[in-house]
């Protein structure tokens, strides 16, 4: 029952709802405790030939009465009941995206989509009946348990309510192993589905990858080895949760045989009436509700625990990097980098070694080098998903710390390799970091992006949907609309992470032409593998091996004859060759 101490501060927070549920499951578990006892009353004057038409209207007429009342009462109650966890539900969701929308990058490196998916509703699914029919099944089982028993010892016959109870200990210790075998039989079961997940959404978005490498059978075959896995994982779920129904069905049959028994020899004694053996049994009807909520109880409270602990490991998670700055806003912005040593979480071996950069406001600084120099890591210190002892950066001045992680963001628009659109129309995409923008500042940031015209080329122009991920454009188009995006923002630094490598070098051109043009006085980061995207920048670094190999212009790192000489060289004799020339 640790669940619910553990939702103590949702039944806090929904106190009133609940306490008017359960005030309303009260006043009906004692509502319902009439009906038996007029029926009683009504074959005891039936067999001693004493009733009168008055009393027999009286006696049905009552129990027409308490029947009407406890339904208003029960609707009540479920109202209220419901309600409240349905809120738990929505609370929960919203707590975990939100907090799932903060963590770093590094957390994703440890869970897969599909598994957080299925904690986001499988399990908070379970813990949402738990919190509703949970709480039903305990309290209106105990309550109306503990008053039939009452009325069963005080009212009737303590010797036939102990007779009819002898099969109950067996069916508690029953219930105690089922609901162990339930909980880890579930947690199974709920880890299986994460795997479901996991794999459905890998194939899907990875559609593409599938059908041109001819991976349908396989995929198929694979997705079936992990279907019937999850499958097997139900199997023993349904099982366990197979034997309360039978156990408690075994118990009520011994009741009323034992109850039938003794109490038809009390009833020849003369120790008990046929009216009170007859409401005794409907008593005893009573009390199977009970026996069944003591077995639904258990299986819901197994099945909540093992899912609220899959979700509280998600809230329980903290991020790496420590939100403890404040809000500011930057105009102009000089960036200043020294990074003494950063090696990633699991590794000894440095991913940035000695690296110190002054880039002046207003300027641009390219950033090069082969895959894997660091280029990307570097980037990403800079937008704080990554953080370390040995990472010192400042804008203006002050370290990127002092800034909140909102405003630090606010202030770089940043367009990564791998641009991501949404499934919504294009000039929604492009406005995603200013949704109140208006249509002109939109069509402006995409002619700087120089994707306007191609926008305007389909059939709903702006309006065209652009489908999950952006599956309906090609790689260069969802580039450029992505740095339409960044544009829109007009933020004072712009960092552009390998964000052209899908456009030709003349469209290329015409980009940074007009990012020249729009950006005087703002601060740009463009990573790049064509070299000619950094050519015109005041500083152009590279990296090699997480160490800073190459600092110069343009010319100047022509004339050293380097690594950044010798790619210009390659680059110039490809582009050469692609030509024909």
């Amino acid at each position: 029952m640790s669940i619910f101490l553990q939702l103590a501060w949702f039944f806090r927070l929904e106190w009133r709802r609940y306490g008017i549920a359960l005030t309303t499951l009260a006043l009906v578990a004692g509502l319902v405790m009439i009906p038996p006892k007029l029926t009683g009353l009504l074959v005891d004057a039936i067999a001693e030939q004493r009733l009168t038409g008055r009393q027999l209207f009286l006696y049905c007429g009552s129990i027409v009465l308490v029947a009407l009342v406890v339904y208003v009462l029960r609707v009540v109650w479920r109202v209220y009941l419901y309600s409240a966890s349905f809120n738990l539900a929505a609370l929960l969701r919203a707590r975990l995206y939100q907090h799932l929308s903060q963590l770093s990058p590094s957390f994703y490196h440890r869970y897969k989509t599909g598994d957080l998916m299925a904690r986001a509703t499988n399990d908070i699914e379970a813990v949402q009946m738990t919190a509703g029919e949970g709480v039903l099944a305990l309290v209106d089982g105990m309550m109306t348990g503990v008053v039939v028993l009452a009325v069963m010892l005080f009212t009737i016959s303590w010797q036939l309510t102990l007779v009819a109870l002898l099969p109950w200990p067996i069916m508690a210790w029953l219930m105690y192993v089922y609901g162990n075998r339930l909980h880890h039989a579930f947690h199974e079961a709920q880890n299986q589905f994460s795997h479901l997940n996991d794999k459905v959404q890998e194939t899907i978005s990875g559609v593409r990858v599938v059908k041109s490498f001819g991976r349908e059978q396989a995929e198929t075959r694979s997705f079936e080895t992990v279907t019937r896995r999850t499958a097997d994982a139900n199997l023993e779920v349904a099982r366990t949760d197979s034997l309360y129904d039978p156990t408690i069905s075994l118990t009520v049959g011994a009741s009323y045989l034992l109850s039938i028994g003794f109490g038809a020899w009390l009833v020849v004694q003369e120790r008990l009436t046929l009216g009170q053996l007859t409401s005794f049994t409907m008593y005893l009807g009573f009390l199977i509700w009970p026996m069944f909520a003591f077995g639904w109880t258990l299986n819901l409270v197994e099945r909540g625990r093992a899912a609220y602990r899959r979700i509280d490991e998600l809230l329980q998670t903290r991020d790496d990097i420590k939100d403890e700055g404040v809000d500011r806003t930057l105009g102009r912005a000089e960036i200043r980098i020294d990074i003494q040593q950063f090696c990633y979480t699991g590794s000894a071996q440095p991913a940035l070694e000695d690296i110190h950069l002054q880039v002046p406001a207003g300027t641009t600084l390219g950033l090069v080098g082969h895959t894997g120099s660091g280029k990307s890591t570097l980037i990403n210190l800079l937008l704080r998903l990554y953080d370390g002892k040995g990472v010192d950066i400042a804008l203006n001045g002050d370290n990127i710390r002092s800034f909140s992680l909102d405003s630090l963001r606010r202030n770089i628009a940043f367009v990564p390799q791998d641009p991501l659109l949404f499934s919504a129309t294009i000039a929604e995409n492009i406005a995603l970091g200013k949704p109140d923008a208006r249509q002109e500042e939109i069509e402006q940031a995409a002619r700087l992006a120089h994707i306007h015209e191609d926008i305007l080329r389909f059939p709903d122009g702006y309006d065209t949907i652009v489908g999950e991920r952006g599956v309906t454009l090609s790689g260069g188009q969802k580039q450029r609309i992505s740095i339409a995006r960044a544009l829109l923002l007009d933020a004072p630094i712009l960092i552009l992470d390998d964000a052209l490598s899908a456009v030709d070098m003349e469209t290329e051109r015409q980009i940074l032409g007009h990012l020249r043009q729009a950006r005087v006085g703002r601060t740009t980061v463009i990573v790049c593998h064509r070299l000619s995207a950094v050519e015109d920048a005041e500083q152009i670094a590279v990296l090699s091996h997480g160490h800073l190999a190459e600092l110069g212009q343009h010319q100047q790192l022509q004339s050293q004859g380097g690594w950044y000489a010798r790619m210009v060289e390659y680059q110039k004799l490809e582009q050469a060759v692609h030509e024909g020339r």
